[in-house]
C-alpha cells in the first residue's frame, strides 16, 4: 500500500474541529421549533452528547453521530479512533451501543483504496470491542477524507445521564488526560516521537465502555464526555445546565506528556484558541495561571474521557471501582460557590 500521510491530507484552514458552541447555537435559534413530543426525553434544547427517545416505559433509544478529518496518519488507527469517538456519546450518557452506521468521505480515485479499507478494519475491529453491530452507512467521494459513525444505543428511560443535574457538593471526576489536540497537532508538525504517538492514538482509541458501567453502578449526578469544546467547554456546559459553580484545580488534571513543551512550540490547534475565546467571560484563572496553562484546560479532545458529577459520599467507591478496572481517573475538582455557569480555576 502506498504511504500517506493523511493527517496532510485537511484541506489549508480546516481541522476537523467541531463547529463552536456560540456559533452552532446561533445556527439552531433559527430553526424552527420542533414539536413537543413527550418521548423526546433529550433533544436539542440541551448540549448534551446524545438525544434519547422513549420507546417503552423501560426502553428508550440513544442516538449520537460524529465524523472528522484525520488527525493520526495510520489508516487503522484512525478508523478505531473515530469509532471510539462516536461510540462515546452513547457511554457518557449511560446507554450501551447496539447499532452503527458508516459515514465516509473519501478520494477514491486519487488514494489507494486500501487506506479506506483500513479505516473501515479499525472502526469495525472497535465495534466488535464494543458488542456494538455495523448495519451499513453511506460513502461519498471527496478530496478530503472524513469518516465517521452514527451510533444508537438503548437506555432505560429513568437512567439516563445529562450534563446537568451536578449538586452542591458533588465532586468532579475525569476518566482520561487532556491535551489531545495540542498532541495531534504535534503530529502534524512532526514535533512527536513514535513512542508519543503511540501513547496518544491509545488513549483515543480507548472505550469509555468500562468507565460508563462503572458509572452506571454508583450515585452518579452528572455526565459528559470531553471532546472538541475542551475539558473548559464542557465544564461550562455542565455548570450552565446544572446551574451550579465548579471549581476546578489545574494542578489535578490529567495532561498528556509534554503537552506545555507542545504548546510552546507552537502546537496549538485553531479549536484550542476559539475554545478558550468562548469560555473566556464564565472561566476565572487563578493570576498565576498564563495563557499557555488557559489553552491547555481549553485544548480541544478527540475521544476524551468522561467527566462525572458524582455524590461526595460515593467518591471514594467510584474511583476504586475504576481503578479495579484500570482506568487512571483523577479527582479535579467540585460543584462549588460562586455565580451560575462560571468556572474557578485554582
Amino acid at each position: 500500500m502506498t504511504q500517506v500521510k493523511l493527517t496532510t491530507l485537511t484541506k489549508k484552514g480546516g481541522c476537523g474541529c467541531k463547529i463552536g458552541p456560540t456559533e452552532l447555537r446561533e445556527v439552531l435559534l433559527n430553526l424552527p421549533a420542533q414539536k413537543n413530543d413527550p418521548n423526546l426525553l433529550v433533544g436539542l434544547d440541551t448540549g448534551d452528547d446524545a438525544g434519547v427517545y422513549k420507546l417503552t416505559d423501560d426502553l428508550a433509544i440513544v442516538q449520537t453521530l460524529d465524523f472528522f478529518t484525520p488527525i493520526v496518519d495510520d489508516p487503522y488507527d484512525f478508523g478505531q479512533i473515530a469509532a471510539a469517538n462516536a461510540l462515546s456519546d452513547v457511554y457518557a450518557m449511560g446507554g450501551t451501543p447496539i447499532t452503527a452506521l458508516n459515514i465516509v468521505a473519501f478520494p477514491i480515485f486519487d488514494l489507494d483504496k486500501a487506506i479506506l479499507t483500513d479505516i473501515l478494519r479499525g472502526a469495525s475491529d472497535k465495534l466488535k470491542e464494543a458488542d456494538c453491530n455495523l448495519v451499513g452507512g453511506h460513502s461519498i467521494d471527496d478530496q478530503e477524507p472524513k469518516f465517521g459513525l452514527s451510533v444508537t444505543g438503548t437506555i432505560h428511560p429513568d437512567h439516563i445521564h445529562t450534563n446537568a443535574g451536578a449538586k452542591k457538593g458533588d465532586k468532579l471526576i475525569l476518566t482520561k488526560p487532556i491535551g489531545v489536540g495540542i498532541s495531534t497537532t504535534a503530529i502534524k508538525n512532526n514535533l512527536l516521537t513514535e513512542e508519543e504517538t503511540r501513547n496518544v492514538t491509545r488513549v483515543m482509541a480507548t472505550l469509555n465502555k468500562a468507565a460508563a458501567e462503572v458509572m452506571n453502578q454508583h450515585n452518579v449526578h452528572a455526565c459528559t464526555d470531553v471532546t472538541g469544546f475542551g475539558l473548559l467547554g464542557h465544564l461550562t456546559e455542565m455548570a450552565t445546565e446544572s446551574h451550579q459553580a465548579l471549581t476546578i484545580r489545574k494542578d489535578d488534571v490529567p495532561v498528556l506528556p509534554r503537552v506545555r513543551d507542545l504548546a510552546e512550540q507552537g502546537a496549538i490547534p485553531g479549536g484550542s484558541r476559539n475554545n478558550l475565546k468562548h469560555v473566556k467571560a464564565v472561566v476565572h484563572f487563578a493570576d498565576h495561571h498564563d495563557e499557555i496553562d488557559q489553552l491547555i484546560l481549553a485544548d480541544a479532545v478527540t475521544s476524551g474521557g468522561l467527566l462525572m458529577a458524582v455524590s461526595e459520599a460515593d467518591v471514594s467507591a467510584l474511583l476504586e471501582s475504576l481503578k479495579l478496572k484500570g482506568i487512571d481517573a483523577k479527582l479535579i475538582g467540585e460543584v462549588s460557590d460562586g455565580d451560575a455557569g462560571h468556572i474557578y480555576v485554582k
